[in-house]
């Protein structure tokens, strides 16, 4: 499991091609997660007089109950990667992917806003020659307080691109399966939203995107950006042991 600071970049001042939006729903519901208690074991001593084995740690119980959940089709793919992101306070996670991943994220504390992208499909085609933009709809606009729902996001729907700016101090869980790997051909790219009226589209594919308009997105142009004064801090985790048993 990792432990990370959140990011905090330059100034929220408007400009830089971020877009106004309205709020928009489209975020998924996971199963709840149960708390777990280890069971009663009865003491070794005479008389037949029964003990109470030591509470396992939060973490652990945690760990073992997304394993529980996380199990089987439909959820996140092996292999996974447990993550637990602090964020101060206006603290941003610039708009960044999660290639071929599913990712279970829950805000277990603070109020956090999220913004999220899919990619339109099939791309239109431009009336210029540009090729350093590509158009996504927007699938998530708004402010999330814990406790709240779980979110998840896949390959291709879901938001899978998305950026969090945190309203109140937070911290939240990430189940990422597979996780992030360059040798893998997942590495993370992070984008800059352009208003869609900056690069007209042919006539014919501004037909075929009506109907998405119509369906509640809002569209924007997406180019790659490297983030300016990004940082962030992975920190040990010094806790106590979090076992993989059964």
């Amino acid at each position: 499991m990792k432990v990370g600071r959140g990011s905090r970049v330059g100034g929220e001042r408007g400009g830089g091609g971020v877009v106004e939006e309205e709020r928009s729903g489209g975020v998924e519901a996971a199963p709840p997660v149960k708390r777990r208690r280890v069971a009663v074991a009865p003491s070794a001593g005479a008389g037949g007089s029964r003990r109470v084995q030591a509470e396992a740690s939060p973490l652990q119980r945690l760990f073992r109950a997304c394993r529980a959940v996380f199990r089987g089709p439909g959820t996140v793919p092996a292999p996974g990667e447990m993550i637990i992101f602090f964020l101060p306070r206006n603290a941003i996670i610039p708009l960044h992917d999660h290639p071929g991943m599913t990712v279970f994220s829950k805000l277990l504390i603070g109020s956090l806003h999220i913004r999220s992208y899919d990619w339109v499909d099939p791309e239109p085609a431009l009336s210029c020659s540009s090729s350093s933009v590509r158009l996504a709809k927007r699938v998530v606009n708004g402010v999330f307080t814990a406790p709240c729902d779980t979110s998840v996001l896949y390959p291709t729907t879901g938001g899978n691109m998305h950026r969090f700016r945190a309203i109140a101090p937070c911290a939240i869980l990430d189940i990422l399966g597979p996780p992030y790997s360059t040798e893998d051909g997942r590495d993370c790219t992070y984008y800059r939203a352009i208003p869609y009226s900056r690069h007209p589209v042919k006539n014919g594919a501004a037909d075929q995107l009506t109907g998405v308009d119509e369906e509640g997105h809002r569209l924007s142009w997406l180019t790659e950006t490297i983030p300016r004064m990004l940082r962030m801090r992975q920190i040990r985790y010094g806790g106590p042991p979090i076992s993989d048993d059964e």
